[in-house]
């Protein structure tokens, strides 16, 4: 254990958290993800959420090694993860007997990470269970677990579907569905979670992606994640009758990419700021300070001039109509 470990985790916990970007006094600011939790009805942030998030939010674990081959219990501290959940982590709540705020998954995504008013961290699956009293204590046992195939994890167990199908079923263009984008694309994006006049804090994505990857971001990036952050189209099984491509527009999903965005920018030739994936994490994708996109992982390509062209060809079907 280290000198400066003053923490109520294992020696080994504190090397998984240190390896995924902590650090004693690290803090982020939470505002970005009240904000979109807050927009979706799915949580509002108490303290303890808020300072849990501060210290450890956007950090991924992959394992014990880190690779995601010999664990199938990857966490991500991203409380984004559960959007539109509202209804499930109500009834988590109550089987809980207190408030949890949506903080992260585990199991690759196949759990939900939720923290009490009091910092007890909860795992919300098909049941709901206390990890442990204290965060630290909650930490060693899930750093414990990924350390092998997780005992709490449950193959074999679907998914639920995404909330993107369910309110892609619902979601009607509006009055401008035209101007900028064809009306189609303007129902991809509302049941993504974009609406006319969106506007998201973009701090704590632009302070984590500083600390990690020493990104700079410049206005283009930042308005352009104002209105489209955290926005996108799921995967789905099977993906034959897929219509549209999916992607997500996380930039933190670049977290430990810098030197392939550096990459990318050098052959396009000018200076990019990470602003999703798409392809299930085969393509990056990158806005540049005149606001073209470029899509790209071992090379580059121009996919649109402008933001507007750049969604309306991220919505734009790959397959025939009739789905």
């Amino acid at each position: 254990m280290r000198a400066d470990q003053a923490r109520g985790w294992s020696a080994q916990t504190d090397e998984v958290l240190r390896r995924a970007g902590w650090w004693p006094g690290r803090s982020v600011p939470t505002d970005t993800w009240e904000s979109i939790l807050r927009e979706r009805g799915s949580c509002v942030a108490h303290e303890a959420a808020r300072r849990f998030l501060s210290e450890f939010g956007g950090l991924v674990t992959y394992g014990w090694p880190a690779d995601t081959i010999t664990t199938s219990s990857a966490i991500r501290f991203d409380p984004l993860k559960a959007s539109w959940q509202s209804e499930r982590f109500a009834w988590a709540s109550r089987e809980a007997g207190a408030s949890l705020c949506p903080v992260g998954t585990a199991d690759q995504g196949a759990s939900f990470l939720g923290i009490t008013e009091d910092g007890a961290l909860h795992l919300v699956r098909d049941h709901v269970e206390q990890l442990a009293e204290t965060t630290d204590r909650a930490l060693d046992r899930l750093v414990e677990v990924q350390a092998a195939r997780s005992a709490l994890w449950t193959p074999g167990v679907p998914a639920a579907e995404h909330a993107f199908w369910r309110r892609l079923h619902t979601a009607e263009t509006g009055p401008d569905a035209g101007l900028r984008w064809s009306e189609e694309a303007d129902r991809v994006l509302r049941a993504g979670g974009w609406f006319p006049g969106r506007s998201v804090p973009t701090q704590t994505w632009e302070s984590i992606l500083l600390q990690t990857g020493e990104f700079e971001i410049h206005d283009a990036a930042r308005r352009f994640l104002a209105e489209f952050g955290a926005v996108g189209v799921s995967y789905r099984e099977p993906w034959d009758p897929m219509p549209w491509m999916e992607f997500s527009l996380d930039p933190l999903l670049a977290i430990w990419d810098a030197e392939i965005i550096d990459d990318l920018a050098e052959q396009a030739g000018v200076d990019l700021y990470p602003i999703g994936m798409r392809d299930r994490g085969n393509q990056h994708l990158a806005i540049a300070e005149d606001g073209s996109v470029y899509a790209g992982m071992d090379s580059v390509w121009l996919l649109a001039h402008t933001p507007d062209e750049a969604l309306q060809k991220l919505t734009s079907r790959i397959r025939p109509t009739g789905t």
